[in-house]
C-alpha cells in the first residue's frame, strides 16, 4: 500500500502523505540516522580532538576548531545542494536513494583518508568529504519524514531521529575509545565508515523511494536552481522563525557540547576524561530517550509543538547554567541529563514543526537542506566565538552562559510561529 495520497493528479513523490508509515520503514531509518550521526559525533567528540592532540599538541583547541570550521562550511553548502538536486531527480531508483548511496560512499573515503592523516592539511581533506557525504545523506534521510510521514504521526517519528541522533553519538564515543585502546586511530575510523555504509545499503536496499516523472521535476536551468535556494522570510516568515529558532538551539548545544573532552580534562580535571565523556554521554543519552519519547507521543496527541519547544529551551539553559556556577565532576553528572532531556523533547517536536512549515512539497530536500544550514552554521559559528570566549571572556563559565543565553533566544524565537500550535 502507498504511503501518500491516492491523488490522480499527483504523482506519488509529491503528494501529501496521508497513510501512517510502518514499524519497519521506521526502524530502517532509525538505524539510517544512528550510522549517519555516528560517523559525525564519534569525530567531532573523540578522534578529531585526538588527532589534533597529536599532530599538533600546543595549538589543539585551534586545529580542533579550524578543522571543525572548515567542514563545516562545507557542510552547510553540501546539504541544501544535494537536496535540491535530489528534488529534481528522476532516477527509475528514486529521488532520494542514489545521492544516500552516494553520500554514505563519499563519507567512508573521507573517514579513510582521516584514518591515514599524516598532517592537519590531509586531516582537513578528510573532514571536508566526511561532512560533505554525511550531509548529502542527511539532505535525503530528512526529507523521508516530509515524503512519507502523516503530519499526525510526525513527532514520533522525529523523537526516534531524536534518539538515534543521541544513539550515534554514544555509541561512537562507545566504539571508538574501546578501538582506541585496542587497535589506534586508523582502525577506529575504517569501523565509523564501515557503520555509515551498513546503515545506509540497509534502507536504500529495504525501503521504497517514489519516482518523480519528468514531466514534474523543476527547472534545472542554473540561475533558477540558484534562486530556489533562498527562502524569502517575507513571504514565507512562519519557516524563517522556525529556521531561526533550529539555529539558536544548535549553536547552544554547541557551545554546550563541543569542547566537553577538553572541559572535562582542563576545567574539571577529570582525571580519566575519556571515560568521564562516556558516562556523561550515557546518562545525556538515556534523558534524551525519555524526553523524545514522552515529547513525540505527548505532541502528537495534542498537535501541539510551540510549548514543548518552549520547555526544552529552558531544561536546556538550566543545564548551562549549571556548569556556569559549578565546573565540577557532580554537576556535570546533573547537567548532563538535563540537557539530554531538554534537547531530547526538542528534537522530537521541532522537527515536526519544521516539516508543517515547508514553504512547497516539490522542494522538500531542498527547504530540508537549508534548515540543516541551521545544524551546520552553528559547528562554524561555534568554534571561531569559542575560541575568543576561552581567551578572552572568562573561560568555560563564559562559554555555558552563551549557551544558555542561545538556548533562550531560541524559545523566544519560536512564539513568533504562527501556523503551528
Amino acid at each position: 500500500m502507498s504511503e501518500t495520497a491516492a491523488d490522480p493528479a499527483t504523482p506519488e513523490a509529491l503528494a501529501e502523505p496521508v497513510v501512517p508509515v510502518r514499524a519497519g520503514w521506521m526502524s530502517l531509518l532509525f538505524f539510517a540516522n544512528i550510522a549517519l550521526w555516528l560517523g559525525i559525533y564519534a569525530p567531532i567528540q573523540v578522534l578529531l580532538p585526538k588527532q589534533a592532540e597529536l599532530l599538533a599538541a600546543t595549538d589543539k583547541e585551534f586545529v580542533f576548531g579550524l578543522v571543525t570550521g572548515v567542514g563545516a562550511v562545507v557542510a552547510m553548502v553540501t546539504n541544501p545542494a544535494i537536496g535540491l538536486l535530489s528534488d529534481r531527480t528522476c532516477s527509475r531508483f528514486g529521488r532520494r536513494h542514489p545521492w544516500t548511496v552516494a553520500g554514505a560512499t563519499v563519507a567512508a573515503l573521507g573517514l579513510l583518508t582521516l584514518a591515514i592523516a599524516p598532517n592537519v592539511a590531509v586531516m582537513i581533506i578528510g573532514w571536508c568529504l566526511v561532512q560533505a557525504g554525511l550531509n548529502g545523506m542527511l539532505a535525503t534521510l530528512m526529507s523521508g519524514m516530509a515524503d512519507r510521514v502523516p503530519v499526525g504521526q510526525r513527532a514520533q517519528v522525529g523523537g526516534l531521529i531524536g534518539i538515534a541522533q543521541m544513539l550515534g553519538t554514544v555509541l561512537g564515543a562507545a566504539v571508538v575509545v574501546v578501538m582506541l585502546d585496542l587497535a589506534g586511530l586508523p582502525p577506529a575510523y575504517a569501523v565509523c565508515a564501515a557503520i555509515v555504509l551498513a546503515g545506509a545499503a540497509a534502507f536504500v536496499l529495504r525501503t521504497p523511494d517514489a519516482r518523480l516523472p519528468v514531466a514534474f521535476r523543476p527547472s534545472t536551468r542554473l540561475r533558477e536552481v540558484l534562486a530556489e535556494l533562498w527562502v524569502s522570510p517575507r513571504r514565507h516568515p512562519d519557516f524563517a522563525w522556525a529556521w531561526a529558532c533550529h539555529f539558536m538551539i544548535n549553536l547552544g548545544n554547541a557551545f554546550g557540547t563541543l569542547y566537553l573532552l577538553f572541559f572535562l580534562k582542563d576545567a574539571v580535571h577529570y582525571a580519566d576524561p575519556d571515560t568521564g565523556l562516556l558516562i556523561m554521554m550515557g546518562l545525556y543519552g538515556v534523558a534524551l530517550v525519555i524526553g523524545a519519547v514522552l515529547a513525540g507521543h505527548f505532541s502528537d496527541r495534542s498537535g501541539r509543538r510551540k510549548p514543548y519547544v518552549l520547555g526544552a529551551s529552558a531544561v536546556m539553559a538550566l543545564a548551562a547554567l549549571l556548569l556556569v556556577v559549578w565546573q565540577t565532576w557532580p554537576v556535570a553528572l546533573v547537567a548532563s541529563p538535563l540537557l539530554g532531556v531538554g534537547f531530547g523533547t526538542y528534537m522530537a517536536v521541532a522537527l515536526a514543526m519544521l516539516t508543517q512549515v515547508l514553504p512547497a512539497a516539490r522542494d522538500r530536500a531542498k527547504d530540508l537542506g537549508v534548515v540543516n544550514i541551521a545544524n551546520s552554521l552553528p559547528q562554524v559559528v561555534a568554534p571561531l566565538l569559542t575560541t575568543v570566549i576561552l581567551a578572552s571572556f572568562g573561560g568555560y563559565p563564559a562559554l555555558f552562559t552563551a549557551s544558555a543565553v542561545a538556548t533562550v533566544i531560541a524559545g523566544v524565537l519560536v512564539t513568533r510561529v504562527r501556523s503551528v500550535g
